[in-house]
């Protein structure tokens, strides 16, 4: 038998449960084949097709489908079958826009107590890639942070890590090394109380060995950044890896790019401090390119707002 308690199930998601009809067995989404999902319950990891209320669910809006992290209801029937009935309802969610334009968006993953914006310090951070994905990382409704990998790379490590502490305002950032263990303990302490840790960030950055490192063995394939910065695609699907002890992490496909959905609280959570300086400038209308009073290129002139940070608030923005 499985403790789904490690996983993260609690009261509040049991009295959730509670307001679905018989029969179902609660589970918890591990990964998703298109239409199967491998699903763990009390019992043990299952595969589960769509039950036939779902796929009516899904045919009306595509974000009703279970996601890797979705707490379920399967339902095993007589002849062999086991079927997802229900998806609870969410807590968290991370959706990035959708690639064919529409206004739904597609959810990576759910229920993320956690999201980590994993970069590797080798080569330079690059800290618009950051911003953006610490937007949609506070847009999820979870909590922030960001993990530098492959300290042992750069020598210069806590002086990156502070240029993206001011990149990410009030996000924690760790600083880690799979190969020497600086750190990792850092990371591992998120998950503590039996929370989702979710990781986000492009191929390469060490979200798998990191992934590896948390669990205590090789669960998940690693490569390495190729000489222009740009990862290779390991891991192909998003996948919830139980950890020792309690707790689960997410690895993600990587990331180079990722469409912003809907942002307004994300953008406000990131930059706070332009946030703020528009609420001074003298025209409620000001573009904060030429106007008089425009407290946002005051901040410019006198250097205490660099251009680099405006210019992706705007792109952001769009």
């Amino acid at each position: 038998m499985l403790d789904l308690v490690e996983l993260g199930w609690d009261d509040s998601w049991r009295e959730l449960a509670s307001a679905y009809p018989p029969p179902g067995d609660i589970g918890r989404v591990v990964r998703v084949d298109k239409t199967l999902c491998s699903v763990v319950t009390a019992s043990g990891l299952v595969r589960a097709s769509y039950g036939a209320s779902l796929l009516d669910a899904v045919a009306t809006d595509v974000r009703d489908a279970p996601c890797t992290g979705d707490w379920c209801l399967v339902r095993s029937w007589p002849d062999g079958p086991v079927t997802v009935e229900a998806v609870l309802e969410r807590r968290t969610a991370v959706v990035r826009a959708a690639s064919s334009g529409t206004s739904l968006g597609q959810v990576l993953v759910a229920n993320v107590d956690v999201l980590a914006v994993v970069v590797a310090l080798h080569p330079e951070p690059n800290l618009s890639r950051i911003e953006r994905l610490v937007t949609l990382a506070w847009e999820s409704g979870g909590r922030p942070v960001v993990v530098l990998t492959k300290a042992d790379l750069a020598p210069d490590a806590e002086m990156l890590a502070d240029d993206v502490r001011v990149a990410a305002p009030g996000v924690e950032v760790i600083v880690c090394s799979t190969v020497t263990g600086h750190g990792i303990e850092d990371v591992r302490a998120l998950v503590d109380g039996n929370l989702t840790l979710g990781l986000l960030g492009a191929s390469g950055h060490g979200k798998s060995s990191l992934t590896n490192a948390l669990v205590g063995a090789e669960v998940l394939t690693t490569k390495q950044i190729r000489d222009d910065g740009k990862g290779r695609h390991t891991s192909v699907r998003r996948e919830l890896v139980p950890l020792p002890g309690g707790g689960a992490v997410i690895d993600t496909p990587g990331l180079r790019g990722v469409g912003l959905q809907e942002a307004t609280q994300g953008l406000a959570s990131t930059f706070p401090d332009i946030e703020g300086l528009v609420d001074e400038c003298r025209f409620n209308d000001c573009s904060h390119e030429t106007e008089p009073g425009c407290a946002v290129q005051s901040a410019i002139a006198d250097g205490t707002l660099a251009e680099r940070r405006l210019d992706s608030w705007r792109r952001l923005r769009r």
